[in-house]
């Protein structure tokens, strides 16, 4: 078992171009307890594709391990945050 810190994931994948806000998470996988998964808000005007969540996770084998890529990249209009802008995961 390894130890993902998200907020280096998040740190690494907010430097992507497009990106407006972005979470990372751990989520259920058949091959290991979790893997990681980005739930990305783009930039106006850019729209999710297919093409772009495998970007996304090319942009980041690069820059960070290929353990802490994200194996899923998930498109979302905004980020549930608290109104002082906490980020509240529990509701990703």
């Amino acid at each position: 078992m390894v130890n993902t810190y998200p907020q280096q994931i998040e740190s690494r994948l907010g430097e992507h171009p497009v990106i407006w806000d972005v979470a990372v998470v751990g989520v259920p996988y058949a091959e290991m307890e979790q893997s990681v998964q980005a739930v990305v808000q783009l930039m106006p005007g850019i729209s999710p594709s297919d093409d772009l969540a495998q970007g996304i996770v090319g942009f980041d084998r690069g820059r960070i391990d290929r353990y802490m890529c994200p194996r899923e990249v998930r498109f979302v209009d905004a980020l549930p945050r608290t109104e002082t802008g906490k980020l509240v995961k529990h509701r990703l």
